[in-house]
């Protein structure tokens, strides 16, 4: 497959405004950030001391200076300048990781906790992959950023302008031969080395593509060898390989010119230095040994190792600025995410305590349609009525919008038109918490926690005690496989519950729903991906559960609703047919009679 290399950002200044609104998250800590910069431009300053010392130790040596400072002086000074710059560094580094740290932790924690605000439609439009992406990628980015790319750029830019200031002081004439040749040259070499780069990483897109060939055709061995397709794949991966190759000596001839640009260019240019500065030091050799304006040999040393550190920082900076833009870009996405409105704010809601619901429940008319494919209306005027601690069921065919029905009763999607209602009061008059606290759901497919089945239990009702867990465990027919665990309610259930069967699964939701203790139960195909002797143990385990509240019940087995109160019957989003087991099961032509008839002879 082609990848598609993404395009730069660029630093523009709106971008730029809008990306240090993110800033916000480092104002507790400004102190920590400006004393920071204070000590940066400190030691940057201090750092520019040590050519003019390396320089003027040469002078002394050669006796080009008056004698009066000898190099025991400079070797005191020196040190005295590496002590301060160490406590300098320390400070700084401290300073900034304060800054770096907390501020990270802060927009981490913000991000999150709008993350798990956002209405559920906002998580079918996104990929989860890509939500993860934002909070460590993009907040790592950042991290790097407060830590150590804004200072280490600030720090070089402080040393350019520095170290040319300090040329022109020290040699106008040398420092002006520098300046036109030397930074075009290390811009250039800059550039060189970005187009090299590119090509490096063409060239490890091919090896990738090269390796998932690999990769595919090993592990679909038994295909390869049943379609007898050996020929085949050796021919595609002979063809993935020479791509390879053909890209590899493109990558191999720029790395080349790269190296001979460095060689002639970089280095003649260096030299060409060297030599006009040596040219300068012949001729003021003749002047008397203080005189003003005379260039020495150590002042030489002391304008090529400038000249050094000058060209490092403007190669540093085109680094550190890429890394700037790089940010810039995932504080626009970070900040995309903390600006999205959360699902009271997209769609507020009365502030009506919800309390404990009797669990009346009625649609009225309901249209609905899912914002991602809006084209498709999934329900064209559903009505039906719930009475408080009555169990219905839902029937119909996959797509014929049970599943919504539960959605829209949870307010994870607004109806296109109609109305719901909650014991006689729309249900978004409640407050949306207070509300959703009434409901507990078991699911088809239970994903749990990674944690302890204690945990998982616990997530219907945090401050639970022991007892509580273990009583609803009980109900739940989950206490006996649960008792024999050696570390019991401690057991680790592992990634999504995967070191639990699929009924010990279901069981353990239950008595999270037991513990929950609901005014609502909604019960989505608990026992379909079952076998018959965990679905029977199951089943007894639900029929606790219902007992004495509003239950919603959608199955494709019918034989688990017979006893409900009333079943309703979905097609094509509608509908078509209400009433108990017995008589629904009485309509000879009818829809659930038809399905009934098909699963009981099965069976």
């Amino acid at each position: 497959m082609e990848q598609k290399s993404e395009a730069r950002p660029k630093l523009t200044r709106e971008g730029l405004r809008e990306a240090l609104k993110i800033y916000q998250y480092i104002r507790p800590y400004r102190f920590h950030f400006f004393f920071g910069l204070v000590l940066l431009f400190l030691g940057s300053s201090v750092f520019l001391v040590f050519p003019a010392m390396i320089g003027r130790s040469l002078d002394v040596a050669q006796g080009n200076i008056p004698q009066d400072i000898d190099l025991i002086h400079i070797g005191l000074i020196l040190i005295g300048i590496l002590i301060f710059q160490g406590v300098v560094s320390y400070l700084r580094v401290m300073m900034f990781a304060q800054v770096s740290e907390r501020g990270t932790a802060d927009i981490r924690v913000a991000l999150y906790e709008r993350l798990i605000s956002l209405p559920i439609v906002f998580f079918e439009k996104s990929r989860v992959g890509e939500l993860v992406s934002r909070l460590t990628n993009d907040v790592e980015k950042l991290y790097n950023t407060f830590y150590f790319v804004l200072a280490e750029f600030l720090r070089q830019i402080i040393i350019l302008i520095g170290g040319i200031g300090v040329l022109l002081w020290m040699s106008p004439r040398l420092a002006m031969v520098m300046l036109a040749t030397f930074p075009l040259i290390v811009v250039g070499a800059i550039f060189f080395g970005r187009w090299v780069r590119k090509l490096s990483k063409k060239r490890q897109d091919n090896l990738g593509e090269t390796n998932t060939i690999l990769d595919e055709t090993l592990q679909s061995i038994h295909a390869v060898k049943a379609f007898t397709n050996e020929r085949f794949e050796s021919r595609r991966y002979g063809r993935s390989n020479a791509d390879v190759v053909k890209i590899s000596m493109k990558y191999a001839q720029g790395r080349a010119v790269f190296a001979v640009f460095i060689i002639t260019m970089l280095f003649g240019a260096l030299f060409f230095v060297i030599l006009y500065g040596m040219h300068l030091v012949q001729q003021d050799a003749h002047l008397a040994v203080g005189t003003p304006g005379k260039f020495t040999a150590g002042d030489l040393i002391a304008f090529i190792t400038y000249t050094a550190v000058i060209g490092g920082s403007i190669a540093s900076l085109g680094n550190f600025y890429t890394e700037l833009v790089g940010a810039v870009g995932a504080t626009e996405r970070i900040r995309e995410i903390l600006g999205s409105p959360s699902e009271s704010e997209a769609h507020p809601r009365g502030g009506v305590s919800a309390g404990r619901l009797r669990g009346n429940i009625s649609f009225e008319n309901i249209r609905f349609s899912y914002p991602t494919r809006s084209d498709v209306e999934v329900l064209k005027g559903v009505s039906l009525s719930i009475e408080a601690g009555k169990k219905v069921a839902l029937v119909g065919q996959s797509g014929a919008g049970k599943s919504t029905i539960m959605q829209l009763l949870l307010q994870f999607h607004f109806p296109t038109s109609g109305k719901i209602e909650m014991d006689g009061r729309s249900i978004y008059d409640y407050d949306l918490e207070s509300y959703r606290h009434n409901f507990a759901i078991v699911p088809q497919e239970v994903i749990l926690f990674g944690g302890s089945i204690r945990e998982n239990i616990l997530y219907g009702k945090p401050d639970a005690t022991d007892a509580e867990i273990e009583a609803a465990a009980r109900q739940a027919n989950a206490w006996d496989f649960i008792s024999m665990f050696p570390d019991k309610l401690d057991t680790v259930v592992g990634e999504r519950g995967i070191k639990l069967s699929g009924g010990q699964r279901q069981r353990i939701a239950i008595a999270r729903a037991i513990l929950r203790n609901p005014a609502i139960l909604l019960l989505d195909e608990a026992t379909s991906s079952l076998d018959a002797e965990s679905e029977k143990v199951v089943q007894e385990a639900l029929e606790n559960l219902m007992r004495d509240r509003t239950s919603i019940i959608i199955a494709h087995r019918l034989a688990t609703i017979r006893e409900v109160d009333c079943i309703y019957v979905l097609e094509n989003g509608q509908i078509v047919e209400e009433g108990t087991h017995d008589a629904l099961s009485a309509m000879p032509n009818g829809v659930y009679s038809s399905l009934a008839r098909l699963q009981f002879d099965l069976m």
